[in-house]
């Protein structure tokens, strides 16, 4: 396994993330494909014997199922020092009024509680799951400021936002001497790539550390263009991402197939050397869900791809409409 700095920090992770939205109780979440606890244990043991340390959850995840799940697997299988936990919050967790969102109530009540599902009394890193049009991000950024000189959050992050935005929030960081975001968690692979317009190059200027979701684009870039599965019939939040405009993405995973055929290899290899070949890409987060896509995960770190096979993954994309940050 590799290991990278995250961003502008000391911080050490894998240059593989796992992440554990697949984990958790189905009958509390919307996704019939998640797994429970007893199947999602292996991966997670086997993760950590892969050199994986970086370990990416939210409170959301299964109504915090999935925060349980890798608190109770950690502890078993880890030593605390070494493995980074990385959990989110922002998504409504219960009815009524301050049931979500990014106030000060909101963070404060959801830090607790995501410490006490996960067993552990910090998260390495605590991100805002998406921009909170209803808080001032001064309200915000001072709360998260306060969780990590409470000693419950090591380093903070953001997720799904437009540049401009993180760009307000990491000023309003600075101007008030309150902690900075040091990594943006946000949707890239190879065919959706407008983060590249702008987020990309304002994180290499700041030094951010960019650790993209979706890397395999719901495995639409990992398997033939043909072949379906649970997650990709029932996933509606995929149909969204990139149901309307499948017929241009399948030349992308056309020239995939082509370069994987051309070195031997899966093509999740190829798809992930792309990215992990991206500046300023920590580690992509990869959401398994059976032991072999976490091991071909792995593998793929031992794939560099030349200038001429990049130019050919990237030929064939077009513009795509924003998702993710809305």
């Amino acid at each position: 396994m590799d290991y990278v700095k995250l961003g502008n920090t000391g911080l050490d992770v894998s240059r593989i993330c796992l992440g554990c939205m697949s984990f958790g109780v189905a009958e509390r979440w919307h996704h019939p494909w998640i797994l429970n606890e007893e199947r999602s244990r292996p991966i997670i043991k086997q993760a950590l014997e892969l050199g994986v340390n970086f370990f990416d959850t939210a409170n959301v995840y299964a109504d915090g199922t999935s925060e349980e799940i890798i608190g109770r697997a950690l502890k078993d299988y880890a030593n605390r020092d070494e493995i980074v936990i990385a959990s989110k919050v922002h998504f409504r967790m219960h009815q009524g009024p301050n049931g979500a969102g990014l106030s000060r109530k909101a963070i404060m009540s959801e830090i607790d509680k995501s410490l006490m599902r996960l067993g552990t009394n910090y998260v390495d890193l605590y991100q805002i799951h998406r921009w909170d049009y209803n808080t001032p991000i001064e309200e915000t950024m001072e709360a998260l400021h306060d969780v990590v000189k409470a000693g419950k959050a090591r380093y903070i992050g953001a997720s799904a936002m437009y540049a401009w935005q993180f760009l307000k929030a990491l000023h309003v960081a600075e101007k008030n001497g309150w902690t900075r975001f040091v990594s943006m968690q946000n949707h890239l692979n190879l065919i959706y790539r407008e983060e590249e317009r702008e987020m990309l190059p304002l994180c290499k200027s700041e030094k951010i550390g960019v650790i993209p979701y979706s890397p395999l684009a719901s495995g639409r870039l990992a398997r033939d263009w043909s072949e379906t599965t649970l997650r990709s019939e029932t996933d509606q939040m995929q149909k969204i991402k990139y149901d309307a405009t499948a017929a241009q993405d399948r030349l992308v995973v056309e020239r995939v197939t082509a370069i994987a055929e051309k070195y031997g290899v899966p093509r999740i290899h190829i798809a992930l050397a792309w990215l992990l070949q991206k500046e300023p890409v920590s580690a992509p987060i990869i959401g398994a869900t059976k032991v072999s896509q976490l091991e071909e995960a792995v593998a793929a770190l031992s794939i560099t791809l030349t200038p001429e096979d990049i130019a050919s993954l990237e030929e064939p994309y077009v513009p795509h409409p924003v998702v993710g940050a809305v």
